[in-house]
């Protein structure tokens, strides 16, 4: 029988999550209940928070005896991190949903983000309609707003409830009702891109996929570059065509779409084929003009539509991307070729466009050759700007040229 993990705090919620199980089981699924609260569940459970405590190598009473809330949710929330993946492993259920506010919200979805992409996972939450990023990181776990708090059954609560039942029992039950589509044999190749870098991707993709390659494009806004290195981490990918390494620039200078400190590590890490280029390095992301920091404003600014104003990058903030790249690339540990676009390295930054800047760009290249160790990176120089067919070809070639070996 298909079978949907319900956790939460059954302490204090119990009423509304057995509301939940009969729900579940009225649907003909069998309903697997995670007890994460700090007390003992007013509920029957199939795993407790004794176990979960354990888990995390700790005792519940102990917990309990703290009176540390903070305490308790970070050993809680840790314990259903390495447990839960398990007990999906196992057999256990197929799918996984949860209600809570900030707390309950906090303490489970890190056991969702554990789980392998395309599992069932539904978090309800009173934090649903803000910025989810901390919840839902680079997963495909589904928020879905509570509305109410999760606290009582009234005419709103049971009508959320009930649709959020409804949506992952139709995930975890009508699967098998969807053909199975087949497995493809093709090689994966994450590719990143911009807007203004899409040509020079959209060239490259057409040619790898003539190839044989089957080439996933991710959006370099910051949860795009953090997506890709998670899934190159899991083992995805056979290859990796780094062109738009953009989300440097709001890393370093502060602005909106930064991917963190560990971008550019994990196909080094893993051994897996990469070509690397500097697309987009000539800007910074922010959001409309007028939430520009007030340091900025007599920057060269671009309107790119009403909701995003980028900022052309300097010659000091270029001579940093290129020593953080450097040192990125310096650390990989397997194939990799750094591709360099000397007439611009994006669709503005040319000849006649806002943000053309060939002292800018010379800073960022030569930054990157006095930095490279060319015992491990090989350099490619190309006389073109990043979105012409020659630049995108040539950096497909090379890595097909490092697949193929």
């Amino acid at each position: 029988m298909k079978t949907i993990a319900v956790a939460g705090t059954f302490d204090t919620k119990g009423k509304e999550f057995l509301y939940v199980k009969e729900l579940i089981e009225e649907l003909g699924l069998k309903a697997y209940m995670i007890n994460t609260s700090v007390f003992d569940s007013k509920i029957e459970v199939d795993v407790s928070n004794k176990e979960i405590a354990k888990e995390a190598g700790y005792d519940i009473e102990d917990i309990v005896s703290r009176r540390d809330r903070a305490m308790a949710t970070e050993v809680l929330s840790k314990g259903m991190e390495l447990l839960i993946p398990r007990l999906y492993a196992e057999g256990k259920f197929d799918g996984i949903i949860s209600f809570g506010g900030s707390g309950g919200t906090s303490l489970v979805t890190p056991a969702m983000r554990a789980l392998p992409i395309g599992v069932p996972k539904m978090m309800v939450s009173t934090m649903a309609s803000g910025n989810v990023s901390q919840y839902v990181g680079t997963s495909d776990i589904i928020m879905m707003p509570s509305i109410v708090d999760v606290a009582g059954l009234n005419k709103i609560s049971k009508t959320i409830f009930k649709n959020a039942v409804l949506a992952i029992a139709g995930m975890v039950g009508m699967a098998d009702k969807i053909k199975k589509v087949e497995e493809d044999e093709k090689p994966l190749i994450a590719a990143t891109m911009f807007g203004v870098t899409t040509p020079c991707v959209d060239f490259a993709k057409e040619y790898l996929e003539e190839r044989g390659y089957e080439v996933l494009v991710f959006h370099a806004t910051g949860t795009g570059g953090k997506t890709m290195e998670s899934l190159i981490d899991a083992g995805f990918f056979k290859g990796v065509l780094d062109i738009t390494t953009t989300e440097w620039c709001d890393e370093i200078v502060g602005g909106v779409l930064g991917a963190g400190p560990n971008r550019l590590e994990a196909a080094g890490r893993n051994h897996v084929p990469q070509v690397v280029s500097v697309g987009a390095l000539d800007m910074v992301n922010f959001g409309p003009i007028d939430t520009i920091p007030e340091k900025f404003k007599n920057r060269n600014l671009y309107k790119y539509n009403p909701t995003v104003t980028l900022m052309r990058t300097t010659v000091e903030e270029n001579i940093k991307f290129g020593q953080k790249i450097a040192e990125k690339l310096n650390a990989s540990s397997g194939k990799t070729v750094l591709i360099l676009p000397l007439k611009g390295v994006s669709m503005i930054d040319a000849q006649g466009q806002p943000f053309y800047g060939s002292k800018e760009d010379e800073a960022l290249f030569d930054t990157l050759k006095n930095n490279i160790d060319a015992d491990k990176v090989n350099i490619v120089e190309m006389d073109n700007n990043i979105n012409e067919k020659a630049f995108a070809q040539r950096a497909a070639e090379e890595l097909i040229k490092m697949l193929e070996v």
